[in-house]
């Protein structure tokens, strides 16, 4: 057999892109996106997306080009994700709710052509062009407007220039769309290993890193998530995930696979969830533990008519808060996956045996992360140390590694990041873990999140997940305080409930500690609890524990004591 060799017929570079031409053809006249009370069909958005891709590919966009997105989750966005690279170019999603000195900066790094701007975000990114030296080539900028944001800014939409530095606009997101020709000719990639997206890490623990991710990557992660979520055909999908997140998770690509239907939603809400949750019969939707916490806990809660499956990442979340929020009717997946690997690469396959089980304990056992989904080559915990396997004994701690198709390429402009992280024929993930004995992963922290006080290795997700279930605990957030003594103590930042019946005073500083001290080893319990109103998170419910870090180490002696802020 070795004559037989690749060729031509058997080798056509893999990439998610041509979902988009298959729905067309066999989910034509059914709906992909609905926004407000905009629809368009798969056969729309097809030709919207190729019209676009178009027109980019006149003004020079192409191969290699980097293409930037300042979007919130509106059918522009969403379209975006096949046009930019249907013209060859690597797709780069911005975070809309950074400030103007990193969108600068991210900008500049990646070297990006155009950028593609929503009217809400006109000032943020026109102030970040105006921090570009002065001899610098600026990007073109193309506006996104649709009712709602022109609502907001007055019905003043830009003019040719801005007192921000002189900027104009090339022209409208719309405009593109009128002048493509919809029988373009899509450009495919030359490789499946060609660059295809530019995804920044959010920063929460460090300088952020531009992740590139290759057609094969996008394609691998795009048809797992389906497989493993077994998402059927035509699911009515609900985008309460931001899709400048991770690409949200992938979902667009494999939406289009399917012949989904994404409901698009600008802002999140929980009033607005449950009122697009009944008014189109929404069958999926994805979210950080912060969405579920919001969805479970808040005046709006009202259990579902019908079910309605979430997949949640991004951050452990409590069991507490996974039983608050399966009581209402909603069923979780959840997964963990990094910007390094596009998506979840690691689910909680629910076994049949598990249903007959307490519902405490199935939220337990839904808390863990889970194992590799079926196109994840290996997933492993080694030693922080040897970088040997740790033992399957659901405790001992250890460094979570992996390797699989959807990995990343590597860090842009970065090769000594990208030799850090991937060496031995691993990913390293920078997160904390433990296996337990049937195989099952479990995240306890990120590295620099584990607090050593005596010696001892404290999990903050283990002691977060124990006030979760403290029933006037809103949000929660564990730290390391320094401490002259034992190096270092657990700091708890906690916020409460806003609506506890009206009766229920809220608990008192003790009452704290002495919930987790009947709960836990005593090295564990918080030596330090501070009330906060909010706890500060980034715009995908990331709790900032950096922050919060630097906030507990200027909080002055380091005797025990309880404040409130």
């Amino acid at each position: 057999m070795d004559e037989l060799k690749p060729s031509p017929p058997n080798s056509s570079p893999l990439t998610p892109l041509g979902f988009l031409e298959r729905a067309a053809t066999v989910y034509g006249d059914c709906p992909s996106v609905i926004y407000n009370d905009t629809t368009y069909t798969w056969s729309q958005t097809h030709s919207r997306c190729l019209r676009v891709a178009s027109s980019l590919a006149s003004a020079g966009i192409g191969r290699g080009y980097v293409v930037s997105v300042v979007a919130p989750n509106v059918p522009a966005m969403y379209e975006l994700h096949f046009a930019v690279p249907m013209c060859g170019a690597v797709l780069n999603n911005i975070n809309t709710r950074l400030d103007a000195r990193t969108v600068s900066v991210l900008l500049r790094h990646g070297d990006s052509k155009l950028i593609f701007v929503d009217a809400q975000s006109r000032a943020l990114v026109l102030e970040a062009l105006s921090l570009f030296p002065p001899s610098s080539d600026r990007p073109l900028l193309v506006l996104i407007a649709d009712d709602d944001a022109v609502d907001e800014l007055g019905n003043q939409l830009t003019s040719s220039s801005s007192s921000s530095g002189n900027v104009g606009f090339w022209c409208t997101y719309e405009s593109l769309v009128e002048k493509g020709n919809p029988d373009f000719q899509w450009i495919r990639p030359a490789s499946e290993w060609d660059p295809m997206i530019l995804n920044y890490t959010s920063g929460t623990t460090s300088a952020p890193k531009g992740v590139v991710h290759c057609h094969r990557g996008i394609f691998s992660i795009a048809v797992d998530t389906l497989v493993d979520w077994a998402v059927p055909k035509q699911p009515v999908y609900l985008w309460t995930l931001p899709m400048f997140h991770v690409n949200g998770w992938s979902f667009p690509w494999g939406l289009a696979a399917v012949g989904g239907t994404s409901i698009c939603l600008r802002k999140f809400d929980a009033a607005a969830i449950y009122h697009l949750i009944r008014r189109h019969s929404v069958t999926h939707m994805c979210g950080a533990p912060v969405v579920l916490n919001m969805l479970s806990s808040g005046a709006d809660a009202e259990p579902l008519k019908h079910p309605v499956k979430i997949m949640t990442a991004g951050a452990p979340p409590p069991a507490a808060v996974l039983f608050r929020t399966e009581s209402l009717g909603f069923e979780v997946i959840h997964g963990y996956g990094l910007t390094e690997t596009a998506g979840v690469v690691v689910s909680c396959a629910w076994k049949p045996q598990w249903n007959r089980l307490p519902a405490g304990e199935r939220a337990q056992l839904k808390a863990r992360q889970g194992v590799r989904t079926v196109a994840m080559t290996e997933v492993e915990v080694v030693d922080l140390e040897s970088g040997a396997p740790v033992r399957r004994d659901g405790s001992t701690l250890g460094e979570i590694v992996l390797r699989g198709g959807c990995v990343m390429l590597g860090y842009l402009k970065d090769p000594e990041g990208t030799a850090k992280c991937m060496r031995g024929g691993w990913f390293y993930t920078g997160d904390v873990g433990v296996m337990h004995p049937d195989g099952y992963l479990e995240i306890k922290d990120r590295s620099k999140d584990v607090i050593i006080s005596g010696g001892e290795n404290v999990s903050s997700v283990e002691v977060e997940s124990v006030l979760y279930g403290q029933p006037a605990v809103n949000e929660v957030a564990v730290v390391a305080r320094p401490d002259e003594f034992w190096g270092e103590t657990p700091c708890a930042f906690v916020s409460l409930k806003a609506n506890r019946g009206g009766q229920q005073a809220p608990p008192t500083e003790k009452e704290i500690v002495e919930y987790c001290r009947s709960r836990m080893p005593h090295y564990m319990v918080p030596k330090t609890v501070v009330f906060k109103e909010e706890l500060p998170k980034t715009s995908t419910g990331k709790i900032q524990k950096h922050l919060l870090r630097e906030i507990a180490k200027q909080m002055g002696p380091p005797s025990s004591r309880i404040s409130r802020m």
